[in-house]
């Protein structure tokens, strides 16, 4: 698609849009958002809620810990093509924002 500028509104050639990862990502927030507004009290509250397993709802609250960039480049379609939902799954990234960007960096752009 053409924006009225001229530029193209489609994802770049780095990356796509990635729909799980960004549902997970909105997922994640409502429910640190719960959290933080003392609606529940922990993750399991929510999978109750939510009808899911404990550990799928702490997995993606975890999505919450990444560095604000890193949140950004997959709402933009940016990230490297191999960070993934699944590769969340798998990969735990550090807590420590300097730490995830060095991972992050170190990925096949």
């Amino acid at each position: 698609m053409i924006r009225s500028d001229g530029e193209s509104s489609s994802p770049t050639a780095r990356g796509q849009f990635d729909s799980p990862m960004l549902v997970a990502l909105a997922r994640a927030f409502y429910w640190q958002q719960l959290l933080d507004d003392g609606v529940v009290t922990s993750g399991t509250d929510i999978a109750q809620r939510e009808g899911l397993h404990h550990s799928t709802v702490n997995e993606l609250l975890r999505l919450t810990l990444l560095e604000p960039a890193i949140i950004q480049s997959i709402l933009a379609g940016q990230q490297p093509r191999c960070m993934s939902l699944i590769w969340f799954q798998r990969n735990p990234l550090p807590l420590d924002w300097i730490e995830q960007r060095r991972v992050v960096d170190g990925f096949d752009a």
